[in-house]
């Protein structure tokens, strides 16, 4: 199936030095509804009646959407490229995105966008993981 993210990958007009386009795709594409989910999620744990209890959730979901947001675009950009900077990246997404969706795990038997941001999150923690290992 074609996206935006797999055509703009299509039209870039060098080598992208062995990196395989399909886990790059997946994990820029997880990378991006990640953030989106943090980032609604976040918004939906604020206006809960709870929001005091939630303001860890709302950290991490925000510090989880930068990085994710981050991380899509260093994977966007192919001249000029640094593995060491793209493994750095990769690794930390993983990190906050794991870390994300522990914290959302534990509310999501309260809120129903605490399982979904944290369903977003561990795919996404997966596919960084997968292009990383793909890297060597």
């Amino acid at each position: 199936m074609a996206t935006a993210v797999k055509d703009m990958l299509d039209t870039y007009p060098a080598d992208l030095g062995g990196v395989d386009r399909e886990k790059l795709a997946r994990c820029i594409e997880e990378c991006i509804a990640c953030a989106q989910a943090c980032t609604a999620c976040a918004d939906a744990c604020m206006s809960e009646d709870m929001v005091h209890e939630l303001t860890k959730c709302i950290r991490t979901n925000a510090d989880c959407a930068d990085i994710c947001n981050a991380t899509a675009a260093v994977l966007s950009r192919h001249t000029g490229y640094d593995a060491n900077i793209t493994r750095a990246i990769l690794r930390a997404c993983a990190t906050v995105c794991k870390a994300c969706a522990d914290e959302c795990a534990s509310h999501a038997d309260q809120h129903d966008h605490c399982r979904v941001c944290a369903e977003a999150c561990r795919r996404c923690e997966q596919a960084c993981n997968d292009l990383l290992t793909s890297l060597g």
